[in-house]
């Protein structure tokens, strides 16, 4: 398999953050589905306003259009999951599965004890028992076991969550062999953990099933990094996420890396906000990364 197979998909949150809602006006879903298949995107993130099952299937359809995935978060505390976390889950393998959608991305919630310590765990962040690692995982592989033959179950490590750094994504990645889940390998977040997505790629191998490509401006991860801004929702406020390819990720080495190992799932642009317009942001990530993988391609080749 080569990586030019790899479908490029778009996460719509650069149009209505799902997070922090007041970032931008709020564009109509279908303007947001119109601009997706206009700058070629091959599918999409279920985003906000969007419609659910067949209205959705049926809205992709006249636009050409793939439902990607659906991102499922789950609360947690410092013990582990939170109750009711695991029906969260699977509830939305269920709306996945109603809109004809492919990968289940599963991460924890963004916030409590963790969300100050985002971009800098290893500074003495709290962490997870070893038990909370294994209840995650139960529950992953619940989920892959429940999905169709053509559904996948990855979880997506997240800065300002109990799985944010190298050390966390390890923990857990230990525990995935046998399950039928994988890695979502979110580039930006594994940076802004303090990872080397190059080297996760390198690690984890055909354990990352799915790919979020996302840059990180240095300037403004150095400010997290030093204390200046508190927690992640602040941080993005100031365009912590910016542009592929204007920012600290080495863009070129993920996808030689990934290139290297056989990936061809989703390759997802996305970016939290920008100060561009959300279709300029989004045409400008989906160029830069068509153009540097067949660049990757081509220098393997050669």
């Amino acid at each position: 398999m080569s990586l030019l197979e790899s479908p490029i998909g778009c996460v719509p949150i650069v149009w209505n953050n799902a997070d922090l809602p007041d970032l931008a006006p709020e564009t109509p879903a279908e303007t947001v589905l119109d601009e997706i298949a206009r700058l070629a995107f091959a599918g999409t993130q279920h985003g906000r306003g969007l419609p659910e099952g067949n209205v959705l299937r049926e809205a992709l359809a006249r636009r050409g259009l793939r439902f990607a995935e659906l991102y499922s978060a789950l609360d947690a505390t410092e013990n582990g999951l939170a109750p009711g976390a695991a029906d969260i889950a699977r509830r939305d393998l269920g709306r996945l599965i109603a809109g004809g959608g492919e990968v289940l991305v599963v991460a924890i919630t963004v916030g409590g004890q963790r969300d100050r310590w985002a971009g800098r765990v290893a500074e003495g962040a709290p962490r997870w028992p070893e038990a909370a690692f294994d209840e995650l995982a139960e529950l992953l592989r619940e989920l892959a076991a429940a999905a169709p033959d053509h559904v996948r179950v990855a979880f997506h490590p997240h800065a300002g969550t109990w799985v944010e750094d190298p050390e966390e994504v390890a923990a857990l990645a230990a525990r995935l062999a046998g399950t039928g889940a994988g890695l979502c390998l979110d580039v930006g977040h594994y940076l802004l953990g303090g990872g080397d997505p190059v080297d996760a790629i390198g690690r984890y191998g055909s354990l990352v099933t799915h790919v979020h490509t996302k840059d990180v401006d240095p300037a403004v991860l150095a400010r997290l990094r030093n204390g200046e801004l508190t927690g992640l929702g602040g941080a993005i406020r100031e365009r912590l996420f910016t542009e592929l390819g204007n920012g600290a990720l080495d863009l070129d080495g993920v996808l030689r890396g990934l290139d290297r190992i056989g990936y061809s799932g989703w390759l997802m642009v996305e970016q939290d906000s920008s100060s561009l317009h959300p279709s300029e942001a989004a045409a400008i990530g989906r160029r830069v990364l068509d153009y540097a993988r067949r660049v990757a391609v081509r220098e393997a080749v050669a």
